[in-house]
């Protein structure tokens, strides 16, 4: 048949009016990437042709919001459906204790008939640490029919290698842990986790199967650090050539302690020259990820399943790239809590959505769209009337926290209220998103906007006794 079963790509009751199937999800996810790396996004510097592909196919968010600024809070909380306080689920730890035998995403999936199966990171894996071992980190078991990790040499990796962080001298060697090391590697992609997540995803796609899969597959780049083959590097040097965000004299006079991020240029010791390349191996981390996107997208067109898989894009959170002198993740600011999303479901024209939803939204929406049976206690919401009306709204504003510096950020259209401590013992911010959409000028202070501030902090509380009302461990 020329054209498969002429809507074949529509889905009524979740599955193909044509086969009686329910269609694939996969499910592909980044590690510590901003939006704002990539082209679809308006990056000019950093090309990512594959994502924008997908970009150009299905409906790219501009508002999504992730539930915590770093790796443990955020997975375990999409994953789970449920926000990180109602979970405790706040650290780097198995959620299972937590949410005890509700299924997860995937597990939900798996107990509907679908082969659900993760390649490398979708739970919390250390990286480079777990990469390295290529051991399961926090991972789930329950949640899954297989699963498959990837292990890499991360920074041991054979090549030309800086360390970045805290090596002002430069008579550091590149060292491991959690760091600003810039390895640029000898070697093919498969050399890498990465590559090895790719081609494992690949076979798995290629495989004949007797029932729908839900596919998670885990990409640790652009993490730190910032380790990828030689042939990703030449768009971004010289290094001296990347350009840094502005720098703003007394930028941080008027927040709160709580609000400088945990790292920055200052404590890390990084000069602009290493600033520079700090962009600059982010950004070869970037195009080494997209290429391997690439090669899984390909491998759908393949086999002949794009029109039977609805796949979903996004990353845990977002990632500072010397934003107010801010590097890495954690802070509620947009550039760490707003995460790029993209959602293609066959049948659906492409969109730009820019309605607030969260990450905490996949879980319930995917099942809607899949026919699922639909789950009341999730605190998530159904977000897939909006990749048919990009317009449609299903939230006002988008909630996210910071466990390690008891932060709540509330994302409105027109404010971001950041709150330290519940009862904001630790501070405030608060941003005029309208007039002021970098975060420069801290209004929380001023007498002007102590009304805003008030209703503000009304709202934390009546959000936080919402999410509390379903807190799970009130079951134990």
């Amino acid at each position: 048949m020329k054209i498969k079963c002429a809507l074949l790509a529509l889905i009524l009751a979740g599955a193909y009016p044509c086969t009686g199937k329910k269609p694939n999800v996969l499910f592909i996810i980044s590690d510590d990437l901003t939006s704002t790396a990539l082209s679809c996004y308006g990056n000019k510097v950093c090309k990512t042709p594959n994502i924008d592909s997908l970009a150009e196919r299905g409906t790219r968010f501009t508002q999504a919001y992730c539930q915590g600024t770093y790796c443990g809070p955020s997975r375990a909380s999409f994953m789970s459906g449920y926000y990180p306080h109602a979970t405790g689920a706040l650290g780097y730890k198995n959620p299972r204790p937590q949410i005890g035998d509700r299924a997860t995403w995937s597990q939900h999936f798996k107990n509907n008939g679908y082969y659900a199966a993760r390649v490398s990171k979708i739970f919390h894996m250390g990286v480079p640490g777990g990469i390295e071992q290529g051991g399961h980190g926090a991972d789930d078991e329950a949640s899954w029919t297989e699963r498959f990790n990837s292990k890499g040499p991360e920074w041991r990796a054979p090549g030309d290698g800086e360390t970045l962080q805290n090596n002002p001298d430069g008579k550091k060697p590149a060292v491991g842990g959690n760091t600003f090391v810039v390895v640029e590697a000898d070697g093919d992609d498969l050399v890498h986790s990465d590559g090895k997540t790719a081609q494992k995803a690949v076979e798995l796609i290629g495989k004949p199967m007797k029932s729908p899969f839900w596919l998670g597959v885990g990409f640790v780049r652009p993490h730190v650090p910032f380790v990828a083959p030689r042939s990703y590097y030449p768009p971004f040097k010289p290094y001296e050539k990347m350009v840094l965000p502005p720098k703003i004299p007394g930028d941080w006079d008027d927040i709160p302690k709580a609000g400088i991020n945990y790292c920055t240029s200052a404590n890390m010791k990084m000069d602009l020259r290493r600033q520079k390349k700090a962009v600059g191996g982010y950004y070869a981390s970037v195009a080494f990820l997209d290429a391997q996107v690439g090669k899984v997208l390909d491998a759908l067109d393949k086999s002949g399943l794009r029109d039977e898989t609805i796949v979903i894009f996004t990353s845990d959170h977002g990632f500072h790239l010397g934003e107010h002198d801010f590097w890495a993740k954690v802070s509620l600011r947009d550039e760490s809590s707003q995460v790029p999303l993209i959602i293609s479901v066959p049948g659906k024209k492409p969109a730009v959505c820019d309605s607030f939803v969260e990450l905490l939204d996949l879980y319930p929406t995917l099942a809607s769209l899949c026919g699922l049976e639909a789950q009341p206690r999730l605190q998530g919401k159904d977000i897939s009337e909006m990749l048919d009306d990009p317009t449609h709204q299903v939230r006002d504003s988008a909630f996210c926290v910071a466990p390690m510096r008891k932060g709540f950020l509330l994302r409105e259209e027109s404010w971001s209220y950041i709150q330290y401590g519940e009862k904001a013992e630790n501070g405030i911010e608060l941003f005029d998103m309208k007039n002021d959409p970098k975060q420069y000028v801290n209004l929380a202070r001023k007498k002007k906007f102590q009304p805003v501030v008030n209703a503000f902090k009304r709202k934390l509380a009546a959000k936080l006794k919402a999410v509390r009302d379903n807190d799970l461990r009130k079951d134990k």
